[in-house]
């Protein structure tokens, strides 16, 4: 599928499709049977050109099972969903439940990951608001068996349909995404950058824009243990910039006539090269 858009933005890195399917592509990259794994880190393979296949047995952790579309993965953690709210928020050393649920923790852990079991990644304050984000997040379970990423050049329109087109952008890159973003619309409310992890921002997020008149775009990859992962992999000037199909046919259409063929952007460009 050839994007106008990529080549006018000088990508280093492949845009990437991210389709629902029943049928896996051969040669897929997949995590390999229950083997802890970062979706984030699969996507950076894609936007380098690889295809990759995720399944309900293969997401790498329940996050990445949320963020790709495969339910509520969070109520499989070690002592149950309560302990989850506590490791994203104050940890679980100082509970009675948290306090039991300590060997079965220990003998399913990776260190780091068992380090924030016991005193919490502290991304959200309290254990109260973790739960109450949980339960506003747009989590799906998607009826396909696969959630595959692919370069978006390889994908064929006439037999695929992506979900959501996903873009690996720097500043300038993601300045012009943000203003192409709203370019025909008729207000600049048209981009959001909300708190998730890394894969929910390039899926559930915007599935939950795709089910929109007006879907929006949503800037992602601001999730630290994401950026952990692909930092030296990707690049640390790189975020992502995830839209649902619609809205990328939208963006598609109009870059043509506009500012990405004038001069300021032609000259940023030409520093990338």
């Amino acid at each position: 599928m050839i994007s106008k858009l990529a080549d006018a933005l000088k990508l280093k890195y492949q845009p990437v499709a991210i389709i629902w399917s029943d049928k896996k592509p051969e040669a897929a990259l997949q995590f390999s049977g229950q083997r802890w794994g970062c979706v984030i880190s699969m996507f950076a393979q894609a936007a380098k050109g690889k295809t990759v296949a995720f399944d309900r047995e293969h997401y790498g952790c329940m996050g990445g099972g949320v963020g790709l579309g495969f339910g509520n993965r969070y109520l499989d953690y070690s002592g149950g969903i309560e302990c989850f709210y506590r490791f994203l928020s104050s940890g679980n050393e100082d509970w009675e439940k948290g306090k039991k649920a300590i060997k079965e923790a220990e003998s399913k852990l990776r260190p780091e990951a068992l380090d924030n079991f016991l005193y919490g990644e502290r991304y959200i304050k309290t254990p109260e608001l973790t739960k109450k984000r949980v339960d506003n997040m747009p989590m799906v379970n998607i009826r396909q068996k696969y959630v595959i990423f692919k370069p978006l050049r390889d994908v064929n329109i006439d037999g695929e349909k992506p979900e959501v087109i996903a873009f690996v952008v720097n500043p300038e890159q993601l300045s012009a995404l943000v203003v192409i973003a709203n370019y025909a619309r008729e207000d600049d409310q048209n981009v959001i950058i909300p708190f998730g992890a890394g894969c929910q921002t390039i899926g559930i997020q915007v599935y939950r824009e795709a089910k929109s008149a007006k879907p929006r775009a949503v800037v992602g990859l601001t999730d630290l243990s994401a950026r952990y992962q692909v930092v030296n992999s990707l690049g640390r000037e790189y975020l992502t910039f995830a839209v649902p199909l619609k809205m990328y046919l939208e963006i598609e259409e109009n870059v043509e006539g506009s500012f990405l063929q004038r001069h300021i952007w032609l000259a940023l460009a030409e520093q990338e090269k």
